[in-house]
């Protein structure tokens, strides 16, 4: 994939086993780093990492809050559960963030926690919601994104009845701010996931860790855009990173690779406890050149 821009730098805190506090100041210090220009949350209801009776805020609320407490970050969720709530729900909520925002919504969604993860798979009984097979998640994932784009850009009411989403008389009154609507990002690296961001979406992320795997992956992208002719230069790069406080370097490495393999959209995931003044030594350690 050619180098066609600057890469672009954000961070992430997952709000578990962390105090509101905690992941407020660190987004306001982050909104005042202009080297940091999106943050974002996860979507989880019960930890899946640490004490797992820890504390864990639910994402799209707490990034409603932070919303109003921040004004230049743009923000989101990485990634939506689309297993969590009906897509026409999601689509107001999300609309509501953008509003709040004054629209610096980047829309993260994804199919939901695998089965294999025991820590992410508890939390859908402990909140009786149902969990399927990986087929139906990736299908509903499809309507979903059909679905929420529809709310947010159609003038008139509209019906619905999919394979897995079916809506009567839908519409969404307000619209967001930004138009046509904000940025949709898909998290994923299944290849079933993958056409979905063919078809969907505006940003592709993908965890970090085996950077020749996610290579592969971003060329079945570009594979996959090629069959339904879109420009797969129309889909931006993004790419988790987890940062290390005692070995920067590995993660400076780690963020090398990854812009050398075309990714332009870095997230440093940022562990609990933060530092003081983790965003400005985030952006010093990191981003800024030289």
């Amino acid at each position: 994939m050619p180098h066609t821009s600057r890469p672009r730098f954000g961070i992430m805190t997952a709000p578990m086993q962390v105090d509101y506090h905690d992941v407020l100041r660190v987004w306001r210090e982050a909104d005042t780093v202009p080297e940091i220009e999106h943050a974002w949350l996860f979507d989880h209801l019960m930890p899946i990492g640490g004490d797992p009776n820890g504390p864990v805020h639910e994402g799209w609320t707490l990034l409603s809050a932070l919303a109003a407490q921040t004004w230049r970050l743009r923000l989101g969720l990485l990634v939506t559960s689309n297993r969590f709530r009906p897509p026409a729900m999601l689509a107001k909520i999300a609309t509501t963030v953008d509003i709040v925002s004054g629209g610096r919504l980047d829309f993260g969604i994804g199919a939901g926690s695998r089965p294999s993860h025991p820590l992410a798979r508890r939390e859908y009984d402990a909140h009786g919601l149902p969990f399927h097979d990986s087929a139906h998640a990736v299908g509903s994932l499809a309507e979903a994104c059909t679905v929420v784009r529809r709310l947010w850009t159609e003038p008139e009411p509209f019906d619905f009845h999919g394979t897995h989403v079916s809506l009567t008389g839908a519409f969404g009154n307000p619209k967001p701010v930004q138009r046509p609507h904000p940025p949709i990002l898909i998290g994923g690296r299944s290849a079933p996931v993958l056409r979905v961001v063919a078809e969907h979406a505006d940003i592709w992320n993908v965890p970090g860790g085996d950077i020749d795997d996610v290579v592969r992956r971003s060329a079945l992208l570009d594979r996959y855009c090629a069959e339904i002719d879109r420009d797969p230069a129309s889909i931006t790069r993004s790419i988790h990173v987890p940062v290390s406080y005692e070995q920067p370097g590995s993660t400076r490495d780690a963020i090398g690779e990854a812009i050398d393999a075309g990714f332009r959209h870095i997230v440093l995931g940022l562990s609990e406890p933060y530092p003081a003044n983790v965003a400005r030594w985030v952006a010093d350690e990191f981003i800024t050149p030289g």
